[in-house]
């Protein structure tokens, strides 16, 4: 009869011996043998890792039939399972394949961009992208080129109210010019008015300053859909009219874009007090300062 420790040491020498076996078998297929090649460590080491170094393997192959990110078949997207040696041991990470790489170096701009509530499409808009077939939107196109290069060459720039009807694109061809310059290293926001308004006010005792001075005091910045909020002397006097103060002194390019003209926005911003109307007409005064005013009455792509 066996002892006990004759018993450990034959199960300890079987299980081994399937390890290994396993490790062998493993090693006919190219791929999982060029992995374990690379790593200069022992082969009892390797063995231990053999279904690790199996999915790495499955993974690699994926990676070289797939022509894009979209058809990626690994267990993360754009990324492939790896080993690598730290401090002696085997350990495996996620590296970016070659087209999550490309994605990053494409979108490292976003990293210049705040953006608050704003549709996923307006962090990727592009110049080039944009809609040239509609007469009515060549005046904003052009104006928004011609930006993009005064600012690059460092001239003193206005911003731009673009107000329009429904559906034109006037969201789109902002932010497509603030994205190019967020690819030049410069800050922007881009904020979709009435939900900033109701942020700074859910965050009022929390990070509301934080959020404040980022918008107020950003190079370039989009005031989006300015006339959809309700009014109040809160939002008009304290939020906006400091906002657009700041950036007048400062001389830093603001954009708006509304489906009201600046004679209905002021209206919008008056209420029903004298005293409303005021300020409301201080508002519009300091919009005027900051900006160029065009109105593009452009087919509605929303249909």
């Amino acid at each position: 009869m066996k002892s006990t420790k004759e018993l450990i040491n034959s199960k300890y020498s079987l299980n081994k011996y399937t390890l290994e076996e396993n490790f062998n078998q493993a090693c006919t297929d190219n791929t999982f043998k060029k992995i374990v090649e690379r790593l200069d460590v022992p082969k009892e080491m390797l063995i231990k890792y053999t279904s690790l170094f199996q999915d790495a393997a499955r993974e690699i192959k994926n990676c070289t039939k797939c022509k894009n990110i979209m058809e990626c078949l690994n267990s993360v997207c754009g990324y492939v399972y790896y080993p690598f040696i730290e401090q002696g041991n085997i350990n495996f990470s996620y590296v970016p394949c070659k087209y999550r790489q490309k994605l990053e170096h494409e979108n490292a701009y976003q990293k210049n961009m705040t953006v608050l509530d704003m549709p996923k499409e307006i962090l990727t808009a592009s110049m080039k992208e944009i809609y040239t077939d509609d007469k009515e939107r060549l005046e904003t196109i052009k104006w928004l080129t011609t930006f993009i290069k005064k600012y690059g060459a460092n001239e003193k720039c206005k911003g731009l109210y673009l107000t329009g009807n429904f559906g034109c694109g006037k969201t789109y061809l902002v932010a497509a010019c603030l994205n190019e310059l967020a690819k030049k290293n410069i800050k922007v926001a881009i904020i979709y008015y009435p939900e900033f308004l109701r942020e700074l006010k859910e965050r009022f005792s929390e990070d509301f300053a934080s959020i404040f001075d980022t918008v107020k005091k950003t190079a370039i910045i989009l005031i989006d859909d300015i006339g959809a909020e309700t009014t109040t002397s809160w939002n008009r006097d304290e939020i906006l009219g400091t906002i657009l103060q700041y950036r007048m002194q400062e001389k830093l390019p603001t954009f708006f874009t509304s489906n009201l003209s600046l004679k209905e926005l002021e209206i919008h911003l008056a209420g029903n007090d004298r005293e409303g109307k005021m300020k409301a007409r201080r508002i519009i005064e300091r919009i005027k300062y900051l900006t160029d005013q065009i109105t593009m009455i452009a087919e509605n792509r929303r249909k």
